[in-house]
């Protein structure tokens, strides 16, 4: 079965934070810019409570002159295959010496 990545919303959070003070906005800054009447939107982003719509995304992508990529974060998921080939030999006699 075909693994699809998922976004990590907390890293994704502290990159909009990471990359807001980057580019030397505050978040009342950001909330003026995307006409919010308060500033809980922003706040929610950073502690990854919440993702931006994909038109505000664009906006950040302009505002912090990076790509959407490098905004996202994406969640590193490990499929069992994957894992399995990432056990050591002692690891695989050990499940073998349970399975029995």
């Amino acid at each position: 079965m075909k693994m699809f990545p998922a976004i990590d919303m907390v890293a994704t959070g502290a990159q909009i934070q990471a990359l807001r003070i980057k580019s030397g906005y505050s978040v009342k800054d950001l909330q003026e810019v995307f006409g919010f009447s308060d500033p809980q939107a922003i706040y929610r982003w950073q502690w990854g409570q919440s993702l931006p719509r994909v038109d505000n995304l664009v906006a950040l992508s302009v505002l912090f002159g990076v790509t959407i990529d490098s905004i996202l974060v994406l969640e590193q998921k490990e499929d069992a295959v994957s894992a399995f080939y990432r056990l050591n030999f002692m690891d695989l006699i050990f499940i073998g010496a349970c399975l029995l």
